[in-house]
């Protein structure tokens, strides 16, 4: 898993965390895989594009789980830039042997109606090009809803974590099978 605070549980028990309960999810349904968190909170793209080399060759993963763009999104950095970045990490995760997960993010509309369309955009035609699984919005379901954020209204609070691990799940479960 490499993502930023959304997956990296900020604000709440990392064991409580949807990355986390994947984890137990996976336990249960007794599958071969377990799983390392290398989300850090407030990574942008190019931050997890310098660090992938690394845990790609420390983990040896047959899965990876990209979650990143959403602070490249808020930061109104180009998304030219964030696909750019997030293209290379799915061919050096597939270059590396493992099955790649890209999970999408939407950003609020005061970025501008241009903007905002591109950012969605953005994710689809990633999977599209590399044909890789895509989750296309981690926050389904959360998003519009209040009262399942911290009082920062941007982060996910305790009880939006299983939605957010519905919403990976569903596209994450036909990529496990037997290494």
């Amino acid at each position: 898993m490499h993502g930023d605070s959304l997956s990296s549980a900020y604000g709440i028990a990392a064991k409580r965390g949807w990355v986390a309960l994947l984890g137990e999810r996976l336990q249960r349904e007794r599958t071969d895989y377990s799983v390392v968190n290398a989300s850090i909170s407030g990574e942008v793209t190019a931050g997890g594009l310098a660090r992938l080399p690394r845990a790609l060759a420390q983990h040896k993963p047959a899965v990876v789980i990209l979650e990143l763009g959403g602070n490249d999104g808020l930061r109104g950095l180009p998304v030219a830039e964030m696909s750019r970045n997030l293209s290379v990490m799915i061919a050096m995760s597939k270059k590396a042997g493992a099955r790649v997960l890209l999970v999408g993010m939407r950003i609020p509309p005061n970025y501008g109606p241009e903007y905002t369309r591109e950012f969605e955009a953005a994710f689809a035609d990633l999977a599209r090009r590399h044909r890789t699984a895509l989750a296309p919005f981690l926050l389904q379901g959360v998003a519009e809803d209040l009262r399942l954020f911290q009082a920062d209204r941007i982060h996910p609070n305790e009880a939006a974590q299983p939605v957010l691990l519905d919403n990976v799940w569903r596209a994450l479960q036909p990529l496990l099978r037997s290494p």
